[in-house]
This record gives structure tokens, sequence and C-alpha cells, in this order.
């Protein structure tokens, strides 16, 4: 086995040489230099700000809750019993400041997903916090709002590496988790939980059926992928309405995690296309082989297609523990993780710091482009997220059981920030600034309008795009969708602004109730998006 490591190595070394010729777009910049914990998990609130969690059994972290808040105090915490420090925190994207937040229980491996009024739902994790529901309510005064701890209402089942999706009613559906062949819902229904044995059946001897990907289709139906199959799911009839065809080229969840992404809805939102790309090889996490080469392959399925198909594409780079982003103009960023080995505390090697776009609309073999390099290794237990003002923060990256600073790989606390090449300043005079836009959209068939002026004459091929803002972790950022709106009539200009009048979406099934990013989009530059809150009635 040492000759083929050591060939793949050289190959990757060649590869990165060359690429580093043809890497283009987009900057880097570090926000924040210490945040004192690793983000584990993060997420964007409508406040501007972003919530940081990591697990709370790591020891202390560096970053000491405020005076007065209580320590966490468990019997049953292996690394630290009596702990006054903080393993969650809220960044202030404005001011690049952070909060220390108080978290009672182990928030590792857990999942989440934004209720309709903005409020974060926290579910699951280890030990003390297997069962427990939390809830952040964002706040305008960043210094008033904490997490709270739900008493009364528990998970029915211990969940630990689930997912969370948002269904078109508000309702939370939580899928899977280590032994969990099963799901629930958030509020809890009479039936607790719901036999899902999908999962059982795709587990194979190294699990890869952890953080299923789910996506909410425009039918009202799920998507829900593990290893390397996927079903259609009536969550309603609790029945699998289609069993699509196997992906080829061996798992792609945890722990052998590529990513998934649903591409931008549009027009009638009829058609729904999933892309899933990378992992790791089959086995690497068994045998602990840090240096096999993870995978370059994506595949694209038209979920909603009558006769589905799996449609093969190769990135420029192997990656596992990626993170796709869906970017406001529709392409898709991937970006984190790492060349060789698996998920898992030190099973991975060779960083992979070359984000890479992909265009959807391009034609095949032509839809990646190599992207600036970063300087810093997001490996295991890194997040990256849909900033408004379009940029990706990065935050993360512990490949350790605790902190540790030793190399190649120290555990990560600063944050920083990808900036795209639509926000160059070759693109400026292009990006609209929004004057005036709706607080609240309703389904259905009314129209809403939005003025935005442009720092040039230069405007066409205008969108209005809502991003979700989805939680991010463990390369899949749960609750992740792009919906382009309808423009319903030609733009039209006066005094300097221009009014876009776009068609509200039909309904939950397109688009959940929710705080979304509104994104003004001119020719392919965004602008900074504002707050726009889609409820049910």
């Amino acid at each position: 086995m040492a000759a083929p490591i050591v060939f793949c190595l050289l190959f990757l070394c060649f590869a990165l040489a060359i690429i580093g010729t043809r890497a283009q777009g987009g900057s880097w910049e570090v926000i924040v230099e210490d945040a004192g914990i690793a983000a584990m998990h993060a997420a964007v609130t409508r406040w501007n700000t972003v919530v940081l969690l990591d697990r709370t059994d790591t020891g202390a972290s560096n970053l000491s809750l405020p005076a007065g808040a209580p320590c966490r105090n468990d019997s049953n915490d292996q690394a630290l019993t009596y702990d006054c420090s903080a393993h969650s925190a809220l960044l202030d994207i404005g001011s690049n400041t952070i909060r220390p937040l108080t978290i009672e229980t182990d928030t590792w491996c857990s999942s989440g997903q934004f209720l309709p009024d903005g409020t974060l739902l926290q579910s699951g994790g280890w030990n003390d916090g297997s069962n427990k529901f939390r809830m952040f309510t964002p706040c305008i005064n960043t210094s008033s709002c904490d997490w709270v701890e739900l008493q009364n209402v528990n998970l029915s089942v211990w969940r630990w590496y689930a997912t969370n999706q948002i269904l078109p009613d508000g309702t939370i559906i939580i899928v899977g988790g280590v032994g969990g062949n099963n799901l629930e819902y958030y509020p809890p229904t009479g039936n607790g939980t719901v036999d899902f044995p999908f999962l059982g059946n795709v587990a194979d001897n190294e699990g890869d059926n952890l953080y299923p990907y789910v996506h909410l289709l425009p039918n009202g139906n799920l998507f829900i992928f593990a290893n390397n199959q996927s079903v259609l799911y009536n969550y309603a009839t609790n029945v699998i309405v289609t069993i699509y065809p196997q992906l080829q080229g061996g798992p792609r969840n945890y722990p052998s995690a590529g990513s998934s992404a649903m591409l931008a809805l549009e027009g009638n939102y009829s058609t729904a296309t999933i892309v899933i790309c990378g992992g790791a090889q089959y086995d690497a996490y068994n045998n602990e082989t840090v240096n096999l080469p993870g995978k370059g392959s994506c595949g694209r399925i038209v979920a909603t297609d009558p006769n589905p198909t799996w449609e093969m594409d190769t990135m420029p780079l192997v990656r596992i523990m990626g993170e796709m982003v869906m970017l406001p103009t529709g392409d898709v960023l991937i970006i984190n993780g790492a060349q060789t080995g698996s998920q898992g505390f030190e099973l991975a090697n060779n960083s992979c710091l070359y984000p890479v776009r992909y265009q959807p609309n391009q034609p095949l073999g032509s839809r990646f482009t190599i992207l600036n390099p970063s300087t810093i290794a997001r490996m295991y237990h890194s997040t990256a997220n849909l900033l408004p003002d379009g940029r990706i923060l990065l935050a993360g990256s512990n490949t350790h059981w605790a902190y540790t600073w030793a190399q190649p790989f120290p555990t990560e606390l600063r944050i920083d920030a990808f900036s795209p090449d639509y926000l160059s300043a070759a693109n400026s005079n292009l990006s609209p600034v929004v004057v005036k836009a709706p607080k609240t959209v309703q389904y259905g068939n009314s129209t809403y309008n939005v003025y935005v002026t442009v720092p040039s004459s230069s405007t066409g091929a205008w969108e209005v795009n809502f991003a979700s803002a989805p939680y991010s972790t463990h390369s899949f950022s749960q609750g992740q969708r792009l919906i382009k709106m309808n423009i319903a009539r030609p733009v039209s200009e006066a005094n300097g602004q221009y009014m876009l009048v776009f068609q509200a979406p039909p309904n939950g099934m397109v688009a959940p109730p929710g705080y979304y990013m509104m994104f003004v989009v001119n020719q392919g530059v965004p602008s900074v998006a504002v707050w726009v809150q889609i409820v049910i009635s």
C-alpha cells in the first residue's frame, strides 16, 4: 500500500502546483483573530449576528463566561466537570466582536434550524445534551439574548449526527442520528418517533448514513440521501414515493462525507436539482488511512423528474468535508475540507485551501473554476455561512479531541471571510443598493416592490433572490435554499431609482416560512441583502 499512497501524494503536490498558476478570483480577510471557541456549528441571524457553537466536553475553551453567568457543573463530563468557559458565542458582523453565550448541555454533533419567527432551534448532541432542545432568539440588542434550554419538551430518542429541515407549515423534521433509523418533529407530535428503516438499510460497516442530506422539494416531498442512496419521502403519509438510482463512487455521508446542495429554485418552481460532490474513500475511516485521496466526483440529479438519473461531473480537486454554499447569484461555492483521509479526529490530511465555484448553468465539463486559496486550514469541524453582504464566513476546525495547538492542524480560533469576485472593486459600480423593500411577504399571487439605486447606469439581467439562513455543520448546511423570485413586470426607472416588482412564492413548499436574505442582483453582482420574513398569513 505504501507505493500507491506515495504516488497519490506526489500527484496531489503536482496538481496543486498547476492549480496555483491558474487560480483566479476572490479575496480573503481574517476578521477575528481569536474567537475563543472553535465553531463546530454556525448560523446567521436576522440581526446580522452569527451564532457559533462547539462541544462542551473539550475542557476549557479560550473564552470565559461573562461575570455572573452560571458555570457548567456536569459530573458526567469526562474532560472538566466544573467549567466556567464558554462553548457558544455570538459574532456581531458589523463590529467583528465576540460575546460569550451560556450553553448548559453538550451540543457535540447536534443539529439545528431556524423557526418561522427567526428563533434558532438546536437539537440533540452528546451525553447530557443527547435528547435536548435549545432555543436562541436573536435580538437587536446583542447583549440581552442567550440560549434557553427547554425543560418540559425533549427529543423522543437520543439524537447525535441528525439532520433538521423546516417544512412548509413551519414544523421541523429531525432525521436520523447514531442508532436512530427514525425521525421525529418539533413541535413534538403524538406519535413520537416514526420508523424510517431506509437509514438502517443503507448503513455499512463504518456507518456512512449520519447527517443525511435532507432537502425539501417544491412538490412537498423530501429528498433524503444517505451513504450512496436516496429516496423521495412523503413525510405526511410516511411513504417512500421513489427510490432513486444509486450514486456511483462510494459513500458520501459521515464519516465519508462530501457535501450536498439543492440548486436555486426558479421559473414555475416545478424542478429541483440536487448536487452531491466529493467524499472519502470507503474504509478510510475504519482503517484510519489519513493519506487515502478523497473523491473528485460530483453527481447531479433532477429529483423531480419522473425518470431521474445521475449526471456525473469531476471537480478540479478531490475533497472531503467540503462545504457547498449557495451564493446569491445561484452559483455554488465549494470550500473548506481536506484532500485525503476521512472525517473524525486525526483522520484527515492535506487541507484543501482552494475554493471552487460551481456554475450550474454552464455545459457539463465547464462548470468549475478554481479560486484564490486561503492560508487557513479548515478541516474537521469547520463551518461556512453566506453573510448578508455576500461574503462567506469561515469558522472552526478542530481535528483533535480537545483544544490543542499541535501542528500541522492546531485548533482554529480565527474567523475569516471569503469575498467572491462579484465583490471586487471592478464590480462595485454594478452593485445595487436597496433603498426600500417589504418587511414581510405572503404566499400567493401578490406582488411586491423593491427600490434600488445603482452607482452606474449599467443595468440589466435583474434578479430578486431569497437565500435562507441554514445551520452549517459537518460539511452540510441544513435547510439551505435559494429561491429566484419571478419579476412580474419590466424594471422601471424614475428619479434615479429602479423599481423591481416581484411575484411572491406560491407556497411553503417552495419557500418555507421564516426570515430570508433578499438580494437584488444586477448582471451577476448582488446587493447587500435585507432581511425579509415570509409568512403564512
